[in-house]
């Protein structure tokens, strides 16, 4: 029987993914079966490859994901999460192994006990971050727990940026990745842990004075905390430990304009009737009526950087607004999606970071280790590449055998690791490392 490997989505941070696995394919005899709801998408991206075919498909159409997941060997979901249990739930029906960079939710959690019944593996969370972040921050935690080190604190770091070659704007940023996900970052707030203590910080606070890091060969980027970081404290068996976060980074001045995004509400998601034509400048105004924020408005406006911000978003445009937007934040979506495009011959950046204190001997250490990737243009971005190809590799190695375990994970353990960070050092993707005492 051939191996036949679907994969679900072809969007931004799919296209490094289908190139490796199309490679692949014509190495191992392996077929792929490409399906998007943009069918135009799916077949832009499959290129003509051999060994495979592109198609469009409605995901939520039970009988097509029926008859396409029951003819795959595995499934690899590059949807939007909320649409990743329908396909999750479909591959324990009918004895599929799935592979996705999204997070393990309560809805796969469920699904657990089957998945091992069936001796299935579900490998989540395999992108980026996350993805990358666990696998380099388990390496290095396991190597200092193995000479008798003792963590005393974590933090992570990670963001996808501009290049600094192609950084022609006010806020230091576009677009490599889900436009939605950066106007939704944040909303749930962020936990992480500070001096043995559990620390909140709400949504409307988060972006407010950033604290700030320097990156090897990159220079000094701010960050905003994750969603629940105490969480992977367990994850990572770092218990007991006295700090734990896992972060964003962005430039400095990016957190001055969200910031101001956020405290004067245009992210929010409550629904309105917009006359026909109503233009940007109009919305603005009819905005900070509606929330009573005019003044707070005009004393951000004040900040000459978030004056110049503002200014790029064309905050004072006459250009209609689209009729089939009915939300501040699908407005703002709209016109960041414009104004923060990645132009053809633009360089993304993406940058991780990590910074572990431990105690070996009596004597304090701390270690950093960072990785920078830059893309190609704005197709082969360093987005595509970083969340694609350990992906990608995973999949690789669950076919040929490297990796053999089963049930539902997250790429924490050395015989998931290990071959895909190996494989990354072939393609480039490698952190440096630095050890200091702390006097």
């Amino acid at each position: 029987m051939k191996t036949e490997i679907l994969i679900i989505g072809a969007g931004k941070s799919a296209t490094v993914l289908i190139q490796y696995l199309q490679s692949k394919a014509i190495e191992n005899n392996w077929y792929i079966v490409l399906a998007d709801g943009n069918e135009a998408l799916a077949i832009s991206k499959w290129n003509n490859a051999p060994n495979g075919h592109a198609l469009g498909i409605d995901i939520e159409n039970k009988e097509i994901r029926k008859k396409l997941i029951e003819n795959a060997t595995v499934v690899v979901s590059m949807l939007p999460p909320s649409l990743h249990f329908l396909v999750a739930q479909d591959c324990v029906k009918y004895g599929k192994s799935l592979f996705t960079a999204s997070y393990v939710d309560e809805n796969l959690k469920s699904l657990a006990k089957d998945i091992e019944q069936k001796k299935l593996l579900f490998l989540c969370e395999m992108g980026l971050d996350p993805g990358i972040d666990h696998m380099s921050a388990m390496q290095l935690i396991h190597s200092i727990q193995e000479k008798g080190g003792q963590i005393i604190s974590f933090a992570s770091h990670c963001g996808g940026l501009i290049a600094p070659e192609s950084d022609n704007n006010p806020w230091h940023y576009k677009i490599s990745w889900n436009a939605n996900n950066i106007i939704m970052a944040g909303k749930s707030g962020a936990l992480y842990l500070e001096n043995k203590s559990h620390q909140k910080i709400n949504y409307e606070n988060l972006f407010e004075n950033a604290p700030s890091i320097e990156v090897p060969g990159v220079g000094v980027l701010g960050y905003y905390p994750n969603r629940n970081s105490l969480s992977y404290i367990s994850t990572y068996s770092l218990e007991p430990i006295q700090h734990f976060i896992r972060t964003t980074l962005r430039h400095p001045h990016f957190f001055l304009g969200w910031n101001a995004i956020v405290q004067l509400k245009f992210t929010d998601e409550s629904l309105l009737h917009l006359k026909e034509n109503t233009t940007i400048k109009d919305w603005i105004q009819l905005h900070l009526q509606k929330h009573q924020v005019e003044n707070k408005y005009h004393l951000f406006i004040q900040n000459e950087i978030i004056k110049n911000q503002f200014e790029f978003l064309g905050f004072n445009s006459s250009t209609p607004i689209p009729a089939n937007l009915n939300t501040s934040a699908a407005i703002v979506q709209w016109i960041l999606e414009n104004k923060w495009k990645l132009e053809a011959s633009d360089k993304d950046m993406v940058v991780m970071m990590h910074e572990i204190e431990y105690t070996l001997h009596s004597k304090k250490y701390l270690v950093q280790s960072s990785m920078v990737q830059k893309g190609k243009n704005n197709v082969d971005t360093a987005m595509a590449t970083t969340v694609g190809l350990p992906l990608a590799m995973g999949v690789c190695a669950y076919l040929e055998g490297a990796i053999n375990i089963s049930g539902l994970h997250i790429p924490t353990h050395p015989s998931i690791y290990e071959p895909i960070l190996k494989s990354l050092a072939a393609k480039g993707i490698i952190f440096e490392e630095s050890i200091q005492e702390i006097k």
